[in-house]
């Protein structure tokens, strides 16, 4: 399923190389559907959208520990991707 000028990059990989995994968590962690591989499907859930609030109690990941003054994101020794037009 990949363009001509791609396939050279994948010769060596297997046919399939990412199984699917879909999965729906909830706020707290439980897996309240899933995962699903190797095959196409609809998973569905209810939510109880206000576990919402007490998780954040947990982990606030937009709040105070969101702290752009004191951290961030590096990653070393990744390729230099070349953008192409289409």
């Amino acid at each position: 399923m990949y363009p001509e000028k791609y396939r050279s990059l994948v010769n060596d990989e297997p046919e399939t190389m990412c199984r699917g995994g879909s999965i729906i968590v909830a706020p707290d962690g439980k897996i309240l559907a899933g995962p699903l591989y190797d095959k196409a499907g609809v998973l569905m859930a209810e939510i109880d959208l206000e576990k919402i609030k007490l998780n954040k109690l947990d982990f606030d990941v937009i709040g105070h520990y969101a702290r752009n003054d004191i951290f961030q994101l590096e990653v070393k020794d990744q390729p230099e991707i070349k953008k192409e037009k289409y």
